[in-house]
């Protein structure tokens, strides 16, 4: 779970194989660890002493010390003391050239409900957005469209079909409104018009050609079912028909429309217009450098921003940010207009960083931001002339790029208070790219309620975590992150200390309730990333310029947007092509639109 190159440890020189790894790899990795084997004195190895916690580990005693674990690596490490390095680096060749790597997953996705939104509309013409009514999808690996949760449930079976009978009959309520007959029937049962209007409609529906099966099909359902109503009618029936076809819901596109349909869905969250449908049939697309050059051209269109406004709103989890919850008793101005101002602060930022060719790290070390005087008012800062516009942090202010973000803030919070464990986690988990192990089964994570007569801060509290050996390894990685971030409230305002409001009995002889009962306590606000050399910082500014200049934080910057635009979870397999394209954002000054043109344009993508 952490020696990996998603795992809070990915930093180290230790990197497990995944499980589905071949044989060859599992191999290939026990060879590799002779990196960790002290030759001369095979006591002293790190790969012994780390994992038995002989020396400092932060992920705790892994294998018990006189255990028969210990013992099997005992014997694998006297293995690799012995043997020459030259015949190990020969050995890990062999099994390399043998295929000691992953091959690359193949994925089968469907449309994201805002994809069938937006089909629906470029396609039917109908704005009424009806998956919006359907089962709510899944977050996995950060977002809604990963393959591995978009199965298709009987109640989404049955909402598509409850969908395309009611698109298919507006699209029909007042004639040809729309126009998606491209011939004038002479006849109910114009079989000329009729294949016409199945061949066109269909190369839009399905992204790409109807095979010549395909199309006797549709025409029989057009002439059979359809015999009692006119043109339009079996029009629809046909409508009806292709959106509920695995070519519709399914991204199954193959040859030269392959590659029209994955842009226009990762760049457009839609389906492919005229211009990209020409150059798919005219061959424009069957190269990385045409790929390029319409990818460029489709990144000016404004439907790019809408697309990558959902990339961050994914990412970045606004949908819990906007469904957050606080005390009303302690947060009376807390409701939907402040939750919606924040996250349109880091929407801002975000689409300054990207459409102006910015480094796209200052996402993290921004020393500016964009707020409305709502917002402003919440941070304590002036009001800008407009709202939303660009304003620079006062020097005081201790806040850079969305760390310093009241979204981020109060997505990490909990109602009555902060939660240094889950800004912690959301960092190492979104920032980072690291997968951080869950709880043990059946461990208390209550934290000790608070007490009048011991009133501790919410670091002293979580200091539990660190004297229980099960949850310590993990707590420690994730707390000291979001105790460096204690000095802001969970809100987003910030504070120079805790101030606890105890709320006492009632007077045993009065019975009348007692004041509650007010106390102030120091922050300490000193934090760091365990695993990321000279770390160390006290507030959300110095947490962002660490971050910005982290490769770990870089590469995962990379990692979030080929998730996104492949919808699926790196692989072995593509580390090669991780390489690379972490390789182009590093040269490009960190250009998010070079990053993403290197993706689309990338033999993964394209495959």
């Amino acid at each position: 779970m952490c020696h990996n190159d998603n795992g809070v440890a990915s930093g180290t020189r230790l990197h497990f194989p995944p499980d589905e790894a071949k044989p060859e790899s599992i191999l290939m990795f026990g060879y590799s660890l002779s990196a960790l084997v002290n030759k001369q004195d095979p006591e002293k190895s790190l790969l012994l002493n780390k994992p038995t916690q002989r020396i400092s580990h932060a992920g705790g005693e892994r294998i018990g010390k006189g255990s028969s674990d210990e013992a099997t690596l005992r014997e694998w490490i006297r293995q690799l003391a012995s043997a020459p390095e030259p015949e190990i680096q020969a050995e890990i060749q062999r099994l390399k050239a043998a295929g000691g790597r992953l091959s690359a997953v193949g994925t089968v996705r469907r449309l994201t409900h805002v994809q069938y939104n937006n089909t629906v509309r470029d396609l039917l013409g109908d704005f009424t957005r009806p998956a919006d009514q359907f089962p709510q999808e899944d977050y996995l690996n950060g977002f809604t469209n990963q393959v591995e949760a978009q199965s298709v449930p009987p109640l989404l079976a049955e909402a598509y079909t409850v969908a395309a009978e009611k698109l298919a009959t507006t699209a029909f309520r007042h004639g040809d409104a729309n126009k998606l007959i491209p011939c004038r029937p002479v006849s109910p049962n114009d079989a000329k018009c009729r294949d016409t209007f199945i061949r066109e409609f269909g190369l839009r529906a399905f992204r790409r050609p109807l095979t010549d099966k395909e199309t006797a099909g549709y025409a029989e359902l057009f002439t059979t079912t359809g015999k009692n109503q006119n043109f339009n009618g079996r029009a629809a029936l046909v409508v009806e028909a292709m959106l509920q076809s695995p070519s519709f819901l399914f991204h199954l596109e193959t040859g030269p429309y392959a590659a029209a349909s994955r842009l226009s869905y990762v760049l457009w969250d839609t389906m492919p217009d005229q211009q990209l449908f020409a150059a798919a049939g005219a061959g424009k697309l069957n190269d990385r450098a045409g790929v390029r050059l319409f990818a460029a051209r489709m990144l000016e269109d404004p439907r790019a921003k809408k697309a990558l406004d959902n990339f961050l709103a994914q990412w970045m989890r606004f949908d819990r940010v906007l469904q957050s919850a606080r005390n009303v008793r302690r947060y009376q101005d807390f409701g939907p207009t402040l939750l919606a101002a924040m996250t349109e602060e880091t929407k801002h930022l975000f689409n300054h960083l990207v459409w102006s060719d910015a480094s796209f790290m200052d996402f993290f070390a921004a020393d500016y931001t964009y707020i409305s005087a709502r917002l402003a008012q919440l941070y304590g800062f002036q009001a800008p002339a407009q709202d939303f516009e660009m304003v620079k942090y006062p020097p005081s202010a201790n806040r850079a790029g969305v760390l310093g973000h009241a979204g981020f803030l109060t997505l990490t919070g909990n109602p009555n208070e902060t939660s240094p464990t889950g800004r912690g986690l959301f960092v190492r988990e979104h920032f980072l790219c690291q997968n951080v192990p869950p709880p043990p089964p059946g461990v208390d994570t209550t934290l000790p309620a608070i007490d009048g007569e011991k009133p501790m801060t919410t670091r002293e509290r979580l200091a539990m975590h660190t004297k229980n050996k099960s949850c310590a390894g993990c707590h420690s990685l994730i707390d000291p992150i979001g105790s460096g971030l204690e000095g802001f409230d969970n809100i987003g305002r910030f504070r120079d200390k805790l101030v606890i409001n105890i709320r006492l009995e009632r007077d045993a002889v009065t019975n009348v309730n007692r004041e509650p009962q007010k106390f102030e306590l120091p922050l300490d606000t000193n934090g760091f990333i365990q695993g990321i050399p000279d770390s160390k910082f006290t507030n959300a500014a110095e947490l962002g310029r660490i971050l910005a200049k982290s490769e770990v934080c870089q590469n995962c910057v990379v990692k979030q947007i080929f998730r996104y635009a492949m919808g699926r979870h790196e692989t072995e397999a593509d580390k090669p092509q991780l390489e690379e394209l972490s390789a182009v954002f590093r040269n490009s000054r960190f250009r998010f639109r070079e990053l993403l043109l290197a993706i689309v344009s990338s033999d993964s993508f394209l495959r």
